[in-house]
């Protein structure tokens, strides 16, 4: 006798929202995705419609100067203010918007991360605490979202949970309804894709509470 295997309902996961479908947005789903309901999704950027901006600060007391590659940015970043603080002559220690370390970055040399960009040495010595920064702004259509993967996401991309599934193909988007504020769900009734791990689950889990979606 063949056995049938019954899926995840749309809004299983969900235990309580605020009034009104407050808790609820439309959100983009990425190309080549496979989403079910109770899926827990991440922000990705699309590279080439967001705007940075490089700049060295004016009071600083070295003349190096900072340049954006082509793109610019990762789909890991996120919009806001990049800031970088020199820490010898040579070396800057940069901070996303959230204050969270992403690395260091070496004069002369690429800097491939959610930022993208190369400091060239001017005439005179950079010292340290000179500044850099690099600004993003995403407009309209420039966040998309995609199911969790840790191999591919920061985990404090992690915001939302899918209410209704979709599948898209190659170069394809579509919009769902999506759970992103002020809820509850279930833990046991979240979707995540073969691979994560419990660890991972946890902090995704812990990143979802940063958003107001508490798993119970």
């Amino acid at each position: 006798m063949t056995a049938f295997h019954e899926g995840r309902h749309p809004g299983e996961f969900l235990l309580s929202e605020a009034n009104f479908h407050r808790s609820r947005d439309a959100v983009n789903v990425a190309a080549s995705q496979t989403i079910e309901p109770g899926q827990v999704l991440a922000a990705r950027v699309v590279p080439n419609a967001v705007q940075a901006t490089a700049t060295a600060a004016p009071g600083n007391a070295g003349n190096a100067t900072i340049a954006l590659a082509t793109p610019a940015v990762s789909a890991a970043v996120k919009p806001g203010v990049y800031r970088g603080v020199a820490t010898a002559a040579t070396k800057v220690s940069w901070e996303d918007p959230a204050g969270v370390g992403i690395g260091q970055s070496t004069h002369g040399a690429a800097f491939d991360g959610p930022i993208r960009f190369t400091i060239a040495a001017g005439g005179t010595a950079t010292a340290a605490g000179d500044v850099f920064e690099v600004e993003v702004t995403a407009g309209a259509g420039s966040v998309q979202h995609a199911a969790y993967d840790p191999a591919t996401d920061a985990v404090s991309a992690v915001d939302a949970v899918a209410l209704h599934g979709a599948r898209t193909g190659a170069g394809e988007t579509v919009r769902i309804t999506a759970i992103t504020r002020d809820a509850e769900v279930s833990g046991a009734a979240l979707e995540y894709i073969d691979g994560v791990t419990s660890d991972q689950r946890a902090g995704a889990v812990e990143a979802l509470k940063a958003a107001g979606i508490i798993a119970r």
